[in-house]
């Protein structure tokens, strides 16, 4: 029971640690831009007067010394308390809580079909023949090197604007959901599908495997049921990490379907220079990311259960 009460607050404060440096260095880089903050909450081709822009300081706390604004601002992250938004007018939590059931649908659905596709095709290119592989490899390797944009365009150009078949923005409904999520979970997929298949190759010349198919298994059995275990920690931890990086592929993809979300209020916060909602959007990231880390080693113990016994080599 020590052990754990241990454990758990070394999680805790790890993560506290996590979401105080996140929170300083969207504070402290957010001052180095260049111009004038007063600016970005009036417009830059306002006419204001400079008692009205003293007022304007003063009431966001902008003329008091940096130091000072850096305590306040943490004080305000403590209390929940992220500030209001120059441009909208509107608390920050509102403008993130608004906006991130659709970034969380396209990140959910991004990340299953992701590690599914991998799961398959790993499966499926891990036998003997080599030719699938080498076919899957050179497949995977081109899509690794697409950028995102490129292939979202280019899903558009074929499905939407040829063919027809699919919305081109969104339309409220499933479909325009479709080509967002295979823009974002190819390059996922492609990339964990070889850090499976290297693993399960390996596995498969472990001696459990001989001793599986000396018992008569089918040969899709020994790999599904016994070797993809062995080979999905270290797949596990990337695809935690890329979960937590969908966050910002939304902001390419999100812009390039004109979809609502997290992405494209991020990047007219940053165009506008809404520094209340760019640092919203760091701590969410934080946030996101002890999340997804916890879950990910909670699901290290389901997946390798000598993790749970202690016996085995703790993942990083």
């Amino acid at each position: 029971m020590a052990a754990a009460v241990r454990l758990v607050a070394r999680r805790v404060a790890a993560a506290v640690l996590v979401l105080w440096g996140a929170a300083s260095c969207a504070f402290f880089i957010l001052q180095l831009v260049p111009g004038d903050p007063v600016n970005a909450i009036v417009g830059s081709d306002a006419m204001v007067g400079a008692e009205q822009r003293d007022a304007i300081r003063r009431q966001y706390g902008l003329d008091q010394p940096l130091f000072d604004q850096y305590v306040g601002y943490l004080r305000h992250v403590v209390h929940g308390e992220l500030g209001d938004s120059y441009q909208l007018q509107q608390p920050v939590s509102a403008v993130l809580s608004h906006q991130l059931p659709p970034t969380a649908e396209l990140t959910f659905w991004t990340a299953l079909s992701a590690i599914l596709g991998a799961v398959l095709v790993t499966i499926l290119t891990s036998g003997r023949s080599q030719r699938p592989r080498r076919i899957s490899t050179v497949v995977e390797l081109v899509i690794i090197s697409t950028p995102s944009f490129w292939l979202g365009i280019m899903l558009l150009t074929v499905f939407s604007f040829r063919l027809g078949w699919l919305p081109v923005s969104d339309s409220g409904d499933g479909r325009s959901l479709i080509l967002p999520v295979v823009t974002l979970a190819l390059p996922m997929a492609a990339l964990l599908t070889q850090v499976m298949r290297e693993g399960l190759l390996t596995a498969m010349e472990e001696p459990f495997v001989l001793s599986a198919r000396a018992r008569g298994l089918a040969e899709h059995t020994v790999r599904s049921r016994h070797a993809l275990r062995h080979a999905a920690l270290p797949a596990l931890t990337l695809a935690g990490w890329f979960t937590g990086t969908l966050l910002g592929g939304a902001v390419v993809v999100e812009n390039v379907f004109a979809r609502p979300g997290i992405g494209r209020i991020t990047l007219q916060a940053v165009r506008d220079r809404d520094l209340p909602v760019v640092q919203g959007v760091v701590l969410l990231s934080a946030v996101v990311f002890v999340v997804i880390s916890a879950v990910v080693e909670t699901l290290y113990v389901a997946v390798d259960p000598r993790l749970r016994r202690g016996t085995g080599v703790r993942a990083a």
